[in-house]
């Protein structure tokens, strides 16, 4: 276990954006994890957890506690009697890094998260986010979680049916205090190199394919890296419109009044002929596009002229051009929220967790 004083914590974030971390400590093993985090408990000091650091805002003042960086290692495949039945299991440790993790699980034939390749992060942040693209998410391949529980003290599993998975959510993110991820557990699919069927429309134009058919899970994950990439969605150093968190607003849920009051103020700005995006959501919601909003809301790809922008890919990534600080982007996020908001009537969410700084 490693351990720094006012050590820099923007460059272990994806924005590069954030001041210094009273005390890093950064841990390679469960166990230094959990002595890290009763250390911080028993001094009452407050905790701060990176691994991936790929949705972080962090204020430019810093964290005065200790920030914990989960660096461990571990990947680990069932067994051959797994895959003959058709389903294999995998647990990732928390540190892992998860593009790499997806590739592994596509060199070995296997489906279920080759949709979710390039996303930058860890393993152990998956769950947390419920991260999910391209007609996959990780809900639907969790078995368990191992994680520590820092209200009773000990090491706990959750069964992903017990980890209260919806859009973007779980209840690691409804509690981000209590529990720090450890392990990740999935079952996936062994379907003779094929992939899961395909859900995506884009995805399946891009492949040529129907939504339903399967394709190589090799060709599905080159697809969604094309794809990502074309958005400025996998990270390049060299790429100012990859020094984002990806996604910086959710895609808006609305019940059945916001959207009728939604599509009158779309009718009024944009005419009655134009038809936003809606996809059903369950239980009479609908989800519309974050990304449609923004831009016909005024803000198009690029927009700005300071520090911080709009990427000149997606509009839904806001960027650091290289000098921004947090209080910049911060700035041309509330322009962003507030404007769509005054167009449209909607709230913009931001996906990312703040630290030390609000919208």
């Amino acid at each position: 276990m490693q351990e720094l004083l006012d050590a820099p914590l923007a460059p272990l974030t994806t924005f590069r954006l954030g001041g210094p971390a009273t005390r890093l400590v950064t841990a390679t093993t469960d166990d230094e994890v959990i002595a890290a985090v009763r250390e911080a408990d028993a001094a009452d000091v407050p905790l701060l957890i990176i691994s991936g650091g790929s949705n972080l805002v962090i204020g430019d003042k810093g964290f005065d506690g200790t920030a914990l960086r989960i660096a461990t290692t571990g990947f680990e495949l069932g067994s051959a009697t797994q895959r003959a039945e058709g389903r294999t299991h995998l647990e990732l440790a928390a540190g892992e890094n998860w593009s790499d993790a997806v590739a592994r699980t596509v060199e070995a034939g296997l489906a279920g998260v080759e949709c979710l390749a390039g996303i930058p992060g860890s393993a152990g942040a998956t769950p947390i986010q419920n991260v999910g693209a391209y007609g996959q998410e990780v809900a639907s391949t969790v078995t368990e979680v191992i994680a520590y529980d820092r209200r009773v003290g000990e090491t706990v599993t959750i069964p992903g049916a017990d980890c209260g998975f919806s859009y973007r959510h779980s209840r690691f993110k409804a509690d981000p205090t209590r529990f720090v991820v450890l392990r990740v557990r999935f079952v996936l699919e062994d379907a003779g190199g094929l992939s899961s069927p395909v859900k995506y429309a884009e995805l399946a134009r891009t492949l040529g394919v129907t939504p339903g058919d399967r394709v190589p899970a090799a060709a599905a994950r080159d697809a969604v890296l094309r794809l990502r990439a074309g958005k400025g969605m996998v990270l390049d150093p060299e790429d100012h419109d990859t020094w984002s968190a990806g996604s910086f607003f959710t895609n808006p849920i609305l019940n059945a009044a916001e959207h009728e009051a939604f599509l009158a103020r779309v009718a009024d700005r944009l005419g009655a002929d134009v038809t936003p995006p809606a996809y059903p959501a369950g239980d009479g919601l609908t989800k519309t596009s974050a990304a449609w909003l923004i831009d016909k809301a005024g803000f198009t790809k690029g927009y700005g002229t300071g520090p911080a922008r709009i990427s000149t890919k997606h509009t839904l990534a806001l960027t650091n051009r290289g000098t921004a600080t947090t209080e910049d982007l911060l700035a041309l996020a509330r322009e962003v929220r507030d404007g769509v908001h005054e167009a449209f009537g909607v709230t913009l969410v931001n996906e990312p967790v703040t630290v030390g700084v609000s919208l």
